[in-house]
Protein backbone atom coordinates (compact mmCIF):
# COMPACT_ATOMS: atom_id res chain seq x y z
CA UNK A 1 0.00 0.00 0.00
CA UNK A 2 3.01 2.21 0.86
CA UNK A 3 4.60 1.85 -2.55
CA UNK A 4 1.65 2.69 -4.28
CA UNK A 5 0.69 5.84 -2.55
CA UNK A 6 3.91 6.86 -2.90
CA UNK A 7 3.60 6.32 -6.91
CA UNK A 8 0.03 7.14 -7.36
CA UNK A 9 1.11 10.72 -5.93
CA UNK A 10 4.41 11.34 -8.15
CA UNK A 11 4.40 14.60 -10.09
CA UNK A 12 5.59 13.96 -12.77
CA UNK A 13 2.59 11.35 -13.73
CA UNK A 14 0.85 12.74 -16.68
CA UNK A 15 -2.66 13.94 -16.09
CA UNK A 16 -3.98 11.42 -19.05
CA UNK A 17 -1.93 8.29 -16.94
CA UNK A 18 -5.39 6.93 -16.61
CA UNK A 19 -8.13 7.68 -19.18
CA UNK A 20 -8.84 4.25 -20.12
CA UNK A 21 -9.55 3.34 -16.68
CA UNK A 22 -12.74 3.17 -15.06
CA UNK A 23 -12.85 3.08 -11.16
CA UNK A 24 -14.83 3.15 -7.61
CA UNK A 25 -13.36 4.04 -4.73
CA UNK A 26 -15.46 2.62 -1.09
CA UNK A 27 -13.57 3.81 2.16
CA UNK A 28 -14.26 2.00 5.63
CA UNK A 29 -14.30 5.20 8.24
CA UNK A 30 -14.67 6.68 11.40
CA UNK A 31 -16.63 10.08 11.60
CA UNK A 32 -15.14 10.10 15.73
CA UNK A 33 -12.00 10.42 13.95
CA UNK A 34 -10.63 14.17 12.47
CA UNK A 35 -9.78 13.17 9.26
CA UNK A 36 -12.89 10.77 8.52
CA UNK A 37 -12.35 8.42 5.48
CA UNK A 38 -9.34 10.92 4.47
CA UNK A 39 -7.78 8.38 2.79
CA UNK A 40 -10.65 7.12 0.33
CA UNK A 41 -11.44 11.12 -0.45
CA UNK A 42 -7.81 11.82 -1.09
CA UNK A 43 -7.65 8.49 -3.71
CA UNK A 44 -10.82 9.37 -5.58
CA UNK A 45 -10.02 12.86 -5.66
CA UNK A 46 -6.15 11.56 -7.14
CA UNK A 47 -7.51 9.46 -9.85
CA UNK A 48 -9.67 11.88 -11.16
CA UNK A 49 -6.42 13.96 -11.19
CA UNK A 50 -4.54 11.20 -13.48
CA UNK A 51 -8.10 10.87 -15.75
CA UNK A 52 -10.32 7.71 -14.39
CA UNK A 53 -13.57 7.98 -14.75
CA UNK A 54 -15.40 7.38 -11.28
CA UNK A 55 -18.56 5.10 -11.88
CA UNK A 56 -19.59 6.69 -8.61
CA UNK A 57 -18.95 9.16 -6.22
CA UNK A 58 -16.67 7.25 -3.32
CA UNK A 59 -18.80 5.82 -0.98
CA UNK A 60 -17.82 6.91 2.47
CA UNK A 61 -18.94 4.10 5.26
CA UNK A 62 -18.88 5.15 8.74
CA UNK A 63 -18.37 2.88 11.68
CA UNK A 64 -20.40 5.66 13.96
CA UNK A 65 -23.69 5.24 12.08
CA UNK A 66 -25.99 3.03 14.56
CA UNK A 67 -26.18 0.66 11.52
CA UNK A 68 -22.30 0.55 10.55
CA UNK A 69 -20.45 0.71 7.21
CA UNK A 70 -23.40 -1.04 5.88
CA UNK A 71 -25.76 1.87 6.39
CA UNK A 72 -23.66 3.31 2.86
CA UNK A 73 -22.01 0.66 1.45
CA UNK A 74 -25.66 -1.51 0.52
CA UNK A 75 -27.03 1.60 -1.22
CA UNK A 76 -23.32 1.96 -3.01
CA UNK A 77 -22.96 -1.72 -3.68
CA UNK A 78 -26.70 -1.71 -5.24
CA UNK A 79 -25.26 0.90 -7.78
CA UNK A 80 -21.78 -0.08 -8.29
CA UNK A 81 -22.98 -3.83 -9.85
CA UNK A 82 -25.69 -2.12 -12.19
CA UNK A 83 -22.97 0.04 -13.42
CA UNK A 84 -20.20 -2.94 -14.21
CA UNK A 85 -22.68 -5.09 -15.51
CA UNK A 86 -23.82 -2.65 -17.72
CA UNK A 87 -20.44 -1.68 -18.78
CA UNK A 88 -18.92 -5.46 -18.63
CA UNK A 89 -21.65 -7.99 -19.04
CA UNK A 90 -21.83 -11.42 -17.76
CA UNK A 91 -20.26 -14.10 -20.17
CA UNK A 92 -23.63 -16.38 -21.79
CA UNK A 93 -21.53 -19.43 -20.83
CA UNK A 94 -21.21 -18.37 -17.32
CA UNK A 95 -24.05 -18.76 -14.62
CA UNK A 96 -25.01 -16.73 -11.79
CA UNK A 97 -24.80 -17.91 -8.57
CA UNK A 98 -28.39 -17.91 -7.29
CA UNK A 99 -28.90 -16.42 -4.19
CA UNK A 100 -29.46 -18.79 -1.22
CA UNK A 101 -26.79 -21.18 -2.05
CA UNK A 102 -23.55 -21.26 -0.33
CA UNK A 103 -20.10 -20.80 -2.05
CA UNK A 104 -18.05 -24.00 -1.56
CA UNK A 105 -16.41 -23.58 2.11
CA UNK A 106 -12.53 -22.41 2.31
CA UNK A 107 -11.67 -26.02 4.32
CA UNK A 108 -13.00 -29.43 4.85
CA UNK A 109 -12.68 -31.22 8.15
CA UNK A 110 -11.55 -34.89 7.83
CA UNK A 111 -12.13 -36.17 11.30
CA UNK A 112 -9.97 -39.19 12.22
CA UNK A 113 -11.60 -42.49 13.65
CA UNK A 114 -9.35 -42.26 16.99
CA UNK A 115 -7.60 -39.79 18.91
CA UNK A 116 -3.82 -39.57 17.83
CA UNK A 117 -1.83 -41.32 19.58
CA UNK A 118 0.89 -37.93 20.54
CA UNK A 119 -1.26 -34.74 21.77
CA UNK A 120 -0.72 -32.55 18.81
CA UNK A 121 -1.64 -29.36 20.48
CA UNK A 122 1.02 -30.32 23.10
CA UNK A 123 3.41 -30.81 20.18
CA UNK A 124 1.99 -27.80 18.74
CA UNK A 125 2.53 -25.47 21.59
CA UNK A 126 6.29 -26.73 22.32
CA UNK A 127 7.49 -26.88 18.86
CA UNK A 128 10.73 -26.27 17.77
CA UNK A 129 12.99 -23.07 18.57
CA UNK A 130 11.50 -20.36 16.88
CA UNK A 131 13.43 -18.74 14.32
CA UNK A 132 13.08 -15.29 15.99
CA UNK A 133 11.67 -13.05 18.87
CA UNK A 134 8.21 -14.46 19.71
CA UNK A 135 5.26 -13.28 16.95
CA UNK A 136 1.95 -14.18 16.25
CA UNK A 137 2.89 -17.25 14.44
CA UNK A 138 5.04 -18.08 17.40
CA UNK A 139 3.65 -16.52 20.61
CA UNK A 140 6.23 -17.04 23.54
CA UNK A 141 4.42 -19.23 26.56
CA UNK A 142 4.98 -17.05 29.37
CA UNK A 143 4.24 -18.10 33.05
CA UNK A 144 2.04 -15.59 34.80
CA UNK A 145 4.03 -14.73 38.74
CA UNK A 146 0.91 -12.38 40.35
CA UNK A 147 -2.29 -11.74 39.18
CA UNK A 148 -3.23 -9.43 41.86
CA UNK A 149 -6.44 -6.71 41.76
CA UNK A 150 -5.37 -3.24 42.62
CA UNK A 151 -8.55 -1.43 43.17
CA UNK A 152 -10.46 -2.03 46.45
CA UNK A 153 -12.83 -4.58 47.16
CA UNK A 154 -15.46 -1.95 47.28
CA UNK A 155 -14.80 -0.08 44.17
CA UNK A 156 -17.25 -0.82 41.30
CA UNK A 157 -14.27 -1.95 38.43
CA UNK A 158 -12.20 -4.76 38.96
CA UNK A 159 -8.40 -3.74 37.87
CA UNK A 160 -5.55 -6.12 37.74
CA UNK A 161 -1.79 -5.74 37.56
CA UNK A 162 -0.09 -9.23 36.00
CA UNK A 163 2.93 -9.99 35.78
CA UNK A 164 4.88 -12.60 33.69
CA UNK A 165 8.31 -14.02 33.36
CA UNK A 166 10.00 -13.88 29.80
CA UNK A 167 13.03 -15.35 31.15
CA UNK A 168 14.44 -16.92 27.87
CA UNK A 169 11.90 -15.49 25.33
CA UNK A 170 13.83 -13.40 23.20
CA UNK A 171 11.44 -10.79 23.98
CA UNK A 172 12.56 -6.95 24.31
CA UNK A 173 10.64 -3.77 24.65
CA UNK A 174 10.57 0.02 25.57
CA UNK A 175 8.83 2.47 27.37
CA UNK A 176 5.63 3.36 24.91
CA UNK A 177 5.67 -0.92 23.55
CA UNK A 178 2.30 -3.04 23.44
CA UNK A 179 2.38 -6.99 24.41
CA UNK A 180 -0.58 -9.10 22.32
CA UNK A 181 -2.24 -11.42 24.54
CA UNK A 182 -4.82 -14.17 22.51
CA UNK A 183 -7.23 -15.21 24.68
CA UNK A 184 -9.30 -18.40 25.35
CA UNK A 185 -12.93 -19.10 25.59
CA UNK A 186 -14.75 -20.12 28.99
CA UNK A 187 -14.65 -24.04 29.01
CA UNK A 188 -18.98 -23.88 29.71
CA UNK A 189 -19.06 -21.71 26.04
CA UNK A 190 -16.88 -24.22 24.43
CA UNK A 191 -19.38 -27.19 26.14
CA UNK A 192 -22.50 -25.39 25.16
CA UNK A 193 -21.46 -24.76 21.46
CA UNK A 194 -20.38 -27.96 20.63
CA UNK A 195 -23.86 -29.41 22.17
CA UNK A 196 -26.02 -27.12 20.39
CA UNK A 197 -23.94 -27.85 17.23
CA UNK A 198 -24.19 -31.79 17.52
CA UNK A 199 -19.92 -31.79 18.22
CA UNK A 200 -17.93 -34.38 19.92
CA UNK A 201 -15.16 -31.98 21.64
CA UNK A 202 -12.39 -34.80 21.98
CA UNK A 203 -13.04 -35.68 18.09
CA UNK A 204 -9.41 -34.86 16.33
CA UNK A 205 -10.06 -33.78 12.60
CA UNK A 206 -7.29 -32.40 10.12
CA UNK A 207 -8.29 -29.36 8.29
CA UNK A 208 -7.72 -29.29 4.25
CA UNK A 209 -8.17 -26.32 2.25
CA UNK A 210 -10.10 -26.87 -1.03
CA UNK A 211 -7.97 -24.53 -3.03
CA UNK A 212 -4.54 -25.13 -4.14
CA UNK A 213 -1.88 -22.07 -1.90
CA UNK A 214 -4.31 -21.05 0.55
CA UNK A 215 -2.34 -21.76 4.36
CA UNK A 216 -4.23 -23.38 6.96
CA UNK A 217 -4.32 -21.05 10.08
CA UNK A 218 -1.36 -21.31 12.18
CA UNK A 219 -2.87 -21.05 15.19
CA UNK A 220 -4.28 -24.66 14.53
CA UNK A 221 -2.38 -28.07 15.14
CA UNK A 222 -2.42 -31.24 12.87
CA UNK A 223 -3.92 -32.85 13.66
CA UNK A 224 -6.38 -30.83 16.00
CA UNK A 225 -9.38 -31.14 18.23
CA UNK A 226 -12.56 -30.19 18.28
CA UNK A 227 -12.26 -28.44 21.65
CA UNK A 228 -9.24 -26.84 20.77
CA UNK A 229 -10.30 -25.50 17.94
CA UNK A 230 -13.56 -24.57 19.79
CA UNK A 231 -11.88 -23.22 22.89
CA UNK A 232 -8.21 -21.40 21.38
CA UNK A 233 -9.68 -20.01 17.83
CA UNK A 234 -13.38 -19.81 17.29
CA UNK A 235 -14.95 -16.14 18.75
CA UNK A 236 -18.00 -17.31 20.10
CA UNK A 237 -17.83 -14.74 21.95
CA UNK A 238 -17.94 -12.07 19.55
CA UNK A 239 -21.27 -10.10 18.62
CA UNK A 240 -21.85 -11.56 14.46
CA UNK A 241 -21.68 -9.43 12.09
CA UNK A 242 -24.12 -9.74 9.08
CA UNK A 243 -22.31 -12.06 7.02
CA UNK A 244 -22.99 -14.55 9.55
CA UNK A 245 -26.47 -14.48 9.34
CA UNK A 246 -26.19 -14.32 5.43
CA UNK A 247 -24.07 -17.73 5.51
CA UNK A 248 -26.21 -19.49 8.81
CA UNK A 249 -29.39 -18.27 6.08
CA UNK A 250 -27.82 -20.31 3.39
CA UNK A 251 -26.80 -23.60 5.54
CA UNK A 252 -30.66 -23.14 7.77
CA UNK A 253 -32.97 -26.45 6.81
CA UNK A 254 -35.31 -25.04 8.92
CA UNK A 255 -38.11 -22.45 7.31
CA UNK A 256 -39.03 -20.51 9.84
CA UNK A 257 -35.50 -20.28 11.14
CA UNK A 258 -34.07 -19.24 7.91
CA UNK A 259 -37.27 -16.51 6.98
CA UNK A 260 -35.95 -14.77 10.38
CA UNK A 261 -32.12 -15.27 9.31
CA UNK A 262 -33.04 -13.73 5.73
CA UNK A 263 -34.47 -10.96 7.28
CA UNK A 264 -31.70 -9.80 9.85
CA UNK A 265 -29.86 -10.11 6.70
CA UNK A 266 -31.30 -8.34 3.87
CA UNK A 267 -31.04 -4.45 3.42
CA UNK A 268 -33.75 -3.59 5.04
CA UNK A 269 -33.96 -5.80 8.16
CA UNK A 270 -30.51 -4.13 9.26
CA UNK A 271 -32.69 -1.64 12.05
CA UNK A 272 -33.87 -4.89 13.63
CA UNK A 273 -30.59 -7.10 13.33
CA UNK A 274 -29.20 -4.06 15.19
CA UNK A 275 -31.95 -4.07 17.99
CA UNK A 276 -31.88 -7.99 17.88
CA UNK A 277 -27.67 -8.21 18.08
CA UNK A 278 -25.48 -5.32 17.94
CA UNK A 279 -27.55 -3.48 20.78
CA UNK A 280 -27.41 -5.72 23.53
CA UNK A 281 -24.49 -7.60 22.52
CA UNK A 282 -25.82 -10.99 21.70
CA UNK A 283 -23.16 -13.31 20.88
CA UNK A 284 -22.29 -15.74 18.30
CA UNK A 285 -22.87 -18.82 20.96
CA UNK A 286 -26.18 -16.99 21.87
CA UNK A 287 -27.79 -16.59 18.12
CA UNK A 288 -26.52 -20.28 17.30
CA UNK A 289 -29.19 -20.89 20.81
CA UNK A 290 -31.81 -18.93 19.35
CA UNK A 291 -31.46 -20.71 16.12
CA UNK A 292 -31.30 -24.28 17.26
CA UNK A 293 -32.48 -26.62 14.07
CA UNK A 294 -30.25 -24.05 12.24
CA UNK A 295 -27.27 -24.78 14.56
CA UNK A 296 -27.28 -28.62 14.94
CA UNK A 297 -27.20 -28.59 10.71
CA UNK A 298 -24.40 -26.14 10.36
CA UNK A 299 -21.80 -28.61 8.30
CA UNK A 300 -18.35 -28.56 10.12
CA UNK A 301 -16.87 -27.99 7.15
CA UNK A 302 -17.86 -24.10 7.27
CA UNK A 303 -17.04 -23.81 10.92
CA UNK A 304 -14.33 -21.54 9.65
CA UNK A 305 -16.18 -19.42 7.31
CA UNK A 306 -18.66 -18.85 9.73
CA UNK A 307 -17.01 -17.36 12.96
CA UNK A 308 -13.93 -15.32 13.25
CA UNK A 309 -10.88 -16.05 14.72
CA UNK A 310 -10.49 -14.88 18.32
CA UNK A 311 -8.09 -11.50 18.08
CA UNK A 312 -5.42 -10.73 19.79
CA UNK A 313 -5.77 -7.75 22.14
CA UNK A 314 -3.54 -5.37 22.42
CA UNK A 315 -2.33 -3.77 26.50
CA UNK A 316 0.63 -1.56 27.00
CA UNK A 317 3.39 -2.40 29.10
CA UNK A 318 3.14 -1.17 32.43
CA UNK A 319 6.73 -1.95 33.21
CA UNK A 320 10.79 -1.20 32.31
CA UNK A 321 13.31 -3.94 31.69
CA UNK A 322 15.64 -1.68 33.46
CA UNK A 323 13.71 -1.92 36.51
CA UNK A 324 12.29 -5.36 36.39
CA UNK A 325 14.08 -8.03 33.87
CA UNK A 326 12.84 -10.69 32.90
CA UNK A 327 9.69 -8.81 33.77
CA UNK A 328 6.31 -8.00 31.76
CA UNK A 329 3.85 -6.19 33.77
CA UNK A 330 0.12 -5.56 32.78
CA UNK A 331 -2.79 -3.64 33.82
CA UNK A 332 -5.74 -4.81 32.85
CA UNK A 333 -9.52 -3.77 33.92
CA UNK A 334 -11.70 -6.34 33.51
CA UNK A 335 -14.75 -5.75 31.21
CA UNK A 336 -17.90 -6.75 32.68
CA UNK A 337 -21.45 -4.74 31.90
CA UNK A 338 -24.89 -5.10 32.16
CA UNK A 339 -27.63 -5.01 28.78
CA UNK A 340 -31.11 -6.03 28.27
CA UNK A 341 -29.84 -9.87 28.23
CA UNK A 342 -29.94 -11.98 31.92
CA UNK A 343 -26.42 -12.96 31.23
CA UNK A 344 -24.09 -9.88 31.94
CA UNK A 345 -21.41 -8.87 28.97
CA UNK A 346 -17.98 -9.50 29.92
CA UNK A 347 -14.97 -8.84 28.13
CA UNK A 348 -13.10 -12.42 26.43
CA UNK A 349 -9.31 -11.31 27.54
CA UNK A 350 -9.48 -9.68 30.69
CA UNK A 351 -12.08 -12.23 32.28
CA UNK A 352 -10.11 -14.60 30.79
CA UNK A 353 -6.87 -13.29 32.12
CA UNK A 354 -8.52 -12.21 36.02
CA UNK A 355 -9.97 -16.09 36.11
CA UNK A 356 -5.88 -17.51 36.19
CA UNK A 357 -4.23 -18.02 39.30
CA UNK A 358 -0.99 -18.51 39.47
CA UNK A 359 -1.28 -19.66 42.91
CA UNK A 360 -3.20 -22.97 41.89
CA UNK A 361 -0.97 -24.30 39.55
CA UNK A 362 1.61 -23.39 36.71
CA UNK A 363 0.15 -20.75 34.26
CA UNK A 364 0.94 -19.99 30.65
CA UNK A 365 -0.05 -17.02 28.62
CA UNK A 366 0.64 -16.79 24.45
CA UNK A 367 1.78 -13.41 24.07
CA UNK A 368 4.29 -11.19 22.06
CA UNK A 369 5.18 -7.73 21.78
CA UNK A 370 5.15 -5.29 19.37
CA UNK A 371 6.22 -1.12 19.36
CA UNK A 372 3.30 1.40 20.27
CA UNK A 373 2.19 4.46 18.66
CA UNK A 374 4.24 6.90 21.47
CA UNK A 375 8.17 6.94 21.58
CA UNK A 376 9.91 9.05 23.90
CA UNK A 377 12.77 11.01 23.81
CA UNK A 378 16.10 9.71 24.13
CA UNK A 379 17.88 13.53 25.28
CA UNK A 380 18.98 13.73 29.37
CA UNK A 381 17.44 16.84 29.60
CA UNK A 382 13.99 17.06 27.58
CA UNK A 383 10.96 17.17 30.15
CA UNK A 384 7.85 14.62 29.41
CA UNK A 385 4.43 15.71 30.30
CA UNK A 386 2.51 12.30 31.08
CA UNK A 387 -1.67 12.56 31.24
CA UNK A 388 -2.80 9.17 32.09
CA UNK A 389 -6.21 9.08 33.69
CA UNK A 390 -7.21 5.43 34.99
CA UNK A 391 -5.38 2.69 32.96
CA UNK A 392 -3.89 4.89 30.65
CA UNK A 393 -0.95 5.85 33.46
CA UNK A 394 0.19 2.52 32.37
CA UNK A 395 2.34 3.23 29.37
CA UNK A 396 3.74 6.19 31.67
CA UNK A 397 4.92 3.74 34.68
CA UNK A 398 7.18 2.13 31.95
CA UNK A 399 8.30 5.67 30.74
CA UNK A 400 8.96 6.96 34.21
CA UNK A 401 10.76 3.58 34.87
CA UNK A 402 13.15 3.56 31.77
CA UNK A 403 13.62 7.81 33.19
CA UNK A 404 14.74 7.09 35.93
CA UNK A 405 16.78 4.51 35.51
CA UNK A 406 18.46 6.22 32.50
CA UNK A 407 18.96 9.50 34.56
CA UNK A 408 16.51 11.38 32.94
CA UNK A 409 14.84 14.23 34.64
CA UNK A 410 11.92 16.37 34.52
CA UNK A 411 9.23 13.85 34.36
CA UNK A 412 5.64 15.10 34.81
CA UNK A 413 2.57 12.94 35.63
CA UNK A 414 -1.24 13.84 35.40
CA UNK A 415 -2.98 10.73 36.62
CA UNK A 416 -6.96 11.19 37.52
CA UNK A 417 -9.07 8.48 38.82
CA UNK A 418 -12.09 8.62 41.20
CA UNK A 419 -10.89 7.97 44.52
CA UNK A 420 -7.44 8.08 46.37
CA UNK A 421 -8.04 5.42 48.47
CA UNK A 422 -10.06 2.89 45.68
CA UNK A 423 -8.25 3.15 42.26
CA UNK A 424 -5.51 5.16 42.83
CA UNK A 425 -2.65 2.93 41.15
CA UNK A 426 1.06 2.72 42.16
CA UNK A 427 0.33 5.27 44.72
CA UNK A 428 3.17 4.42 47.15
CA UNK A 429 5.17 3.77 43.92
CA UNK A 430 4.72 7.73 42.45
CA UNK A 431 5.05 9.83 46.17
CA UNK A 432 8.33 7.57 46.65
CA UNK A 433 10.06 8.69 43.64
CA UNK A 434 8.58 12.04 44.28
CA UNK A 435 10.43 11.80 47.88
CA UNK A 436 13.60 10.68 45.58
CA UNK A 437 12.88 14.19 43.36
CA UNK A 438 12.41 11.78 40.18
CA UNK A 439 8.62 12.97 39.52
CA UNK A 440 6.59 15.26 40.22
CA UNK A 441 2.73 14.39 40.34
CA UNK A 442 -0.26 16.17 39.96
CA UNK A 443 -3.42 14.07 40.91
CA UNK A 444 -7.22 14.45 39.75
CA UNK A 445 -9.55 12.83 41.99
CA UNK A 446 -12.71 13.60 40.50
CA UNK A 447 -15.11 12.02 43.21
CA UNK A 448 -13.79 13.77 46.22
CA UNK A 449 -15.73 17.02 46.27
CA UNK A 450 -18.84 18.26 45.46
CA UNK A 451 -17.55 19.26 41.82
CA UNK A 452 -16.08 16.77 39.32
CA UNK A 453 -12.48 17.70 39.00
CA UNK A 454 -10.33 15.74 35.96
CA UNK A 455 -6.57 16.07 34.69
CA UNK A 456 -8.02 18.66 31.74
CA UNK A 457 -8.86 21.14 35.03
CA UNK A 458 -5.24 20.70 36.31
CA UNK A 459 -3.75 21.12 33.22
CA UNK A 460 -5.65 24.34 33.14
CA UNK A 461 -4.63 25.37 37.00
CA UNK A 462 -0.77 24.57 35.98
CA UNK A 463 -1.19 26.87 32.71
CA UNK A 464 1.81 29.01 33.42
CA UNK A 465 3.66 25.86 33.91
CA UNK A 466 2.61 23.73 31.43
CA UNK A 467 3.21 26.71 28.50
CA UNK A 468 7.23 26.69 29.88
CA UNK A 469 7.97 23.57 29.78
CA UNK A 470 6.47 23.25 26.28
CA UNK A 471 7.46 26.20 24.75
CA UNK A 472 10.41 27.07 26.78
CA UNK A 473 11.96 23.67 27.48
CA UNK A 474 10.93 21.93 24.18
CA UNK A 475 8.73 19.74 26.60
CA UNK A 476 7.31 16.44 24.61
CA UNK A 477 3.36 15.84 25.96
CA UNK A 478 2.04 12.38 25.94
CA UNK A 479 -1.66 11.30 26.48
CA UNK A 480 -3.35 7.70 26.80
CA UNK A 481 -6.64 6.61 28.02
CA UNK A 482 -9.92 5.97 27.34
CA UNK A 483 -10.97 7.69 24.12
CA UNK A 484 -14.74 8.77 24.81
CA UNK A 485 -14.23 12.52 25.31
CA UNK A 486 -11.09 12.77 27.39
CA UNK A 487 -8.83 13.00 24.64
CA UNK A 488 -10.99 16.24 22.97
CA UNK A 489 -10.98 17.78 26.81
CA UNK A 490 -7.56 17.61 26.88
CA UNK A 491 -6.50 19.12 23.47
CA UNK A 492 -9.08 22.07 24.72
CA UNK A 493 -7.65 22.51 27.89
CA UNK A 494 -4.37 22.76 26.32
CA UNK A 495 -5.20 24.82 23.05
CA UNK A 496 -6.93 27.43 26.12
CA UNK A 497 -3.48 27.70 28.17
CA UNK A 498 -1.80 28.78 24.70
CA UNK A 499 -4.37 31.11 24.76
CA UNK A 500 -3.85 32.54 28.39
CA UNK A 501 0.08 31.77 28.86
CA UNK A 502 1.29 32.48 25.51
CA UNK A 503 -1.30 35.16 24.18
CA UNK A 504 -1.97 33.13 21.16
CA UNK A 505 -5.80 33.62 19.46
CA UNK A 506 -7.89 30.87 18.57
CA UNK A 507 -6.49 29.99 15.48
CA UNK A 508 -2.73 30.35 16.12
CA UNK A 509 -3.20 28.38 19.68
CA UNK A 510 -5.03 25.38 17.33
CA UNK A 511 -1.91 25.84 14.88
CA UNK A 512 -0.04 25.25 17.44
CA UNK A 513 -1.49 22.09 19.24
CA UNK A 514 -0.79 20.95 15.30
CA UNK A 515 2.59 21.87 14.89
CA UNK A 516 3.68 19.64 18.02
CA UNK A 517 1.33 16.66 16.62
CA UNK A 518 3.48 16.86 13.44
CA UNK A 519 6.87 17.27 14.90
CA UNK A 520 5.63 14.35 17.60
CA UNK A 521 5.97 16.16 20.67
CA UNK A 522 2.49 15.75 21.23
CA UNK A 523 1.63 11.99 21.35
CA UNK A 524 -1.38 9.91 22.25
CA UNK A 525 -2.73 6.99 22.71
CA UNK A 526 -6.34 5.98 23.08
CA UNK A 527 -8.89 3.16 23.09
CA UNK A 528 -12.63 3.16 23.06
Amino acid sequence: MKNFWRFIFRKNLPPTSLCQMDFAVLGLGDSSYAKFNFVAKKLHRRLLQLGGSALLPACLGDDQHELGPDAAIDPWLHALWEKVLGLYPVPPDLGVIPPGVPLPSKFTLRFLPEAPKMCSEEQHVAGADPPGPPSEQQPFLAPMVTNQRVTSPSHFQDVRLIEFDITGSGLSFAAGDVVLIRPQNQASHVQQFCRVLGLDPDQYFTLLPREPGVPCPTQLPQPCSVRHLVSHYLDVASVPRRSFFELLACLSPHELEREKLLQFSAPQGQEELYSYCNRPRRTVLEVLCDFPHTAGAVPADYLLDLIPPIRPRAFSIASSLLAHPSRLQILVAVVHYQTRLKEPRRGLCSSWLASLDPGRGPVQVPLWVRPGSLTFPETPDTPVIMVGPGTGVAPFRAAVQERVARGQTGNFLFFGCRWRDQDFYWESEWLELERKGCLTLFTAFSREQERKVYVQHRLRELGPLVWELLDRRGAYFYLAGNAKGMPADVSEALTSVFQEEGGLSGPDAANYLARLQRMMRFQSETWA
